[in-house]
């Protein structure tokens, strides 16, 4: 019995993702470099820490401080409490860090040194 390519899914060609190892999944442009919309060629643009308002969620807004202050980034650590906004960032387990929009960390204190391994890994 011969077949005809019918009921065969067509596959879709996949750009890679990008290439400066920040962990985003922006594709890559036609050239193989940095596409529009990803904030990796201007390093960290925004950082949020998302929590209640409970000691574990303050002691990671101190240690991203902490880490921005060693990295002397300047960049402003927002504090979101908002349940809405949490929600809208899909995060289940505060606190939870936030860096260029992306989730990066949940349901942890992260040490200093571990928010400084995040953000270089971001490209600051």
């Amino acid at each position: 019995m011969a077949l005809f390519g019918f009921g065969k899914k067509k596959e879709s060609v996949k750009k890679p993702a990008c290439t400066c190892q920040c962990g985003c999944s922006t594709p890559q442009s036609d050239e193989g470099t940095l596409s529009q919309g990803c904030h990796c060629d201007q390093g960290v643009s925004t950082i949020k820490v998302l929590g209640t308002g409970c000691s574990s969620c303050h002691t990671l807004l101190e240690n991203t401080q902490a880490a921005v202050s060693h990295l002397g980034l300047d960049t402003q650590v927002e504090y979101i409490q908002d349940m809405a906004q949490i929600a809208g960032y899909g995060v289940m387990s505060v606190p939870a860090l936030v860096v260029n929009d992306q989730v990066v960390s949940t349901g942890k204190v992260l040490k200093p040194i571990e928010v400084e391994d995040l953000l270089k890994k971001m490209g600051c």
